[in-house]
């Protein structure tokens, strides 16, 4: 009888066993999205009969899944849908938001999706700003790749430009709320935040978000100064969780001007002030040929220990310096040497200073 049951029990038991066996067998890529992933602000989209639409397309199609800032019309956004329909030869989707901003300018955000390798799932929704942080409420949504049927939430927004940094910060650091208001509303999803931020990941204000998440641009710039090849700030980027199950392959900026042989003079008339910055998911190809371009980045490498994920910090006991996640020199703290902050402030409190190549 007892034999019985236990047969009973193994036989019962064993397929379980061999799917847990072939799922911690499995590699990293068994878990990747296999999706290129971007941002672009597309200045005035809509606005003016300027825009180059044939051009937009052909930089954008390049990436699956796109959020868009600075829509002006929906008119715009239709043109460009349609566009790279017309290049690629396959349907592509359109998310929009309503007009947010002041009483005299107003602005849409959007995502567009190659409908091939991107569902739509649910939950799209600006911002609840109770407080009201932002001149423009951040816009998200839910999607799910169709090549691996993993889902991923996006948040975008378009952070006030004001007419300094000082006007500016209040929206980045508010950030840190809207941060885990996304883990709320999209629980045990995969998050990023991306959009145009009018300052650089590299200033004060961005502590409190660093808690929770890290830039994954940190070199180079992605806004077209005047000058031909030559850009001039690094406002744009995308944020992802500290220990991000997102399985990142390549992240950068992708140099339109010079893909499509256009100056700077041209570029900002005709496409934007902006370039588009990007993330590989998995085995996803960017089809494009980074090697050319000077603003082509690496992203720290995701084989690391967890303790590169306890803090938002490491400092260095001996020499009494700390660097950021952002930082060159932020693997290079040796694990002897190693102390964890949760962010740039405990650090200074502690009476550690930044190091000077952050």
């Amino acid at each position: 009888m007892i034999k019985v049951f236990i047969h009973c029990l193994v036989s019962l038991i064993r397929p379980l066993l061999i799917v847990l066996s072939c799922t911690l067998l499995l590699p990293l890529h068994a878990f990747a999205h296999d999706l290129v992933v971007g941002t672009w602000n597309i200045q005035r989209l809509g606005q003016g009969q300027h825009k180059s639409y044939p051009a937009l397309a052909s930089i954008a199609s390049k990436i699956d899944l796109l959020a868009v800032q600075e829509v002006m019309t929906e008119e715009g956004i239709q043109l460009l849908e349609t566009q790279l329909e017309k290049q690629t030869g396959e349907p592509w989707g359109r998310l929009t938001s309503h007009a947010v901003g002041s009483t005299t300018y107003k602005e849409m955000y959007a995502f567009l999706w190659r409908e091939s390798a991107v569902e739509y799932l649910e939950g799209a929704a600006l911002y609840l700003d109770r407080e009201n942080h932002f001149i423009r409420e951040p816009f998200s949504a839910k999607f799910k790749s169709r090549r691996t049927n993993k889902e991923l939430a996006l948040g975008t927004v378009h952070i006030l430009y004001g007419k300094g940094i000082k006007d500016r910060t209040p929206e980045i650091k508010a950030l840190a709320d809207y941060w885990l208001w996304l883990g709320e509303v999209y629980p045990d999803t995969p998050l990023a935040l991306m959009g145009d931020f009018n300052l650089a990941p590299s200033n004060a204000a961005w502590d409190l978000l660093k808690q929770y998440a890290y830039p994954l641009i940190t070199q180079g710039a992605s806004t077209l100064s005047t000058k031909d090849a030559t850009f001039a700030n690094l406002y744009d980027n995308i944020w992802v969780k500290q220990g991000t199950s997102f399985v990142i392959t390549d992240a950068g900026i992708i140099d339109f001007p010079r893909l499509l042989n256009l100056n700077h003079k041209k570029s900002r008339k005709q496409v934007s002030d902006h370039a588009p910055l990007y993330m590989v998911l998995g085995d996803a190809k960017l089809n494009v040929d980074t090697s050319q371009f000077s603003h082509q980045l690496t992203i720290p490498s995701q084989e690391v220990d967890n303790a590169t994920y306890k803090g938002s910090v490491r400092g260095n006991k001996n020499s009494k310096i700390y660097h950021r996640p952002d930082c060159p020199s932020y693997e290079k703290v040796s694990k002897r040497n190693r102390v964890i902050f949760k962010n740039a402030q405990e650090a200074r409190n502690a009476g550690y200073r930044e190091a000077k190549n952050c």
